[in-house]
């Protein structure tokens, strides 16, 4: 119990560290909040990691991301993080996020490789597919409405592949061609999930389904 109080403690400190040096970078150096809203993505995602070593419950693991679904709708609502927030209302995905990563832990807290390599798609792929696709993206895919690209959906692919296989690779003991061939069917996956999914509803389908590939697998 003591390590998990002290593990509360570190994730708390780094996920707020992430924020205010988010805020820090929109003020300071007048970074666009799109830029700033993807560094708060990766690096809350990156916590993950900082999960499985420091945790010793799954349930203690899961008071950071459930407290952020609340603080998140919070600042969705009153702007009080502007460094991640777009002032779209509809935009959701700061408090789906959180909820994606608590559901991980729920469910795959047995297996710390697949938890860190579950997140991997929507933590890189996502976050580097969107300045990908806001940058290159000029050819968009022919779904009724959609604004994702192919470059986009080509970086989201070749990101959570890279990442995936590093996270099975550092957390596991498959060979590297099962983490390589694990990986690549993990990010194909997650890619066509989030070319297709409406509503900034990838930040919970995303993980969910990069998850339940990594488990037939795996």
């Amino acid at each position: 119990m003591k390590s998990d109080v002290w593990a509360l403690i570190f994730s708390f400190v780094y996920v707020f560290a992430v924020l205010f040096a988010a805020e820090g970078l929109r003020k300071w150096r007048g970074y666009p909040i799109e830029f700033t809203r993807k560094f708060v993505h990766i690096g809350v995602g990156m916590w993950v990691v900082g999960t499985v070593l420091l945790f010793q419950s799954r349930y203690a693991a899961m008071i950071p991301p459930l407290s952020f679904v609340v603080l998140n709708y919070i600042s969705y609502r009153r702007s009080v993080f502007q460094a991640m927030e777009t002032g779209e209302r509809e935009n959701l995905g700061t408090v789906y996020f959180p909820i994606s990563f608590a559901l991980l832990i729920l469910w795959l807290w047995p297996q710390p490789a697949l938890l860190v390599a579950a997140l991997m798609p929507m933590t890189w792929g996502d976050a580097l597919a969107a300045i990908a696709g806001k940058r290159w993206g000029q050819h968009k895919h022919p779904f009724a409405g959609s604004l994702k690209s192919w470059e986009g959906s080509l970086t989201m692919f070749l990101a959570s592949w890279l990442a995936v296989s590093l996270a099975l690779l550092i957390f596991s003991s498959l060979s590297w061609g099962a983490a390589l061939g694990g990986a690549l069917i993990v990010a194909l996956a997650a890619a066509v999930v989030e070319a297709v999914t409406p509503w900034h509803l990838d930040n919970l389908t995303v993980p969910l389904v990069s998850a339940l590939v990594l488990t037939l697998l795996f």
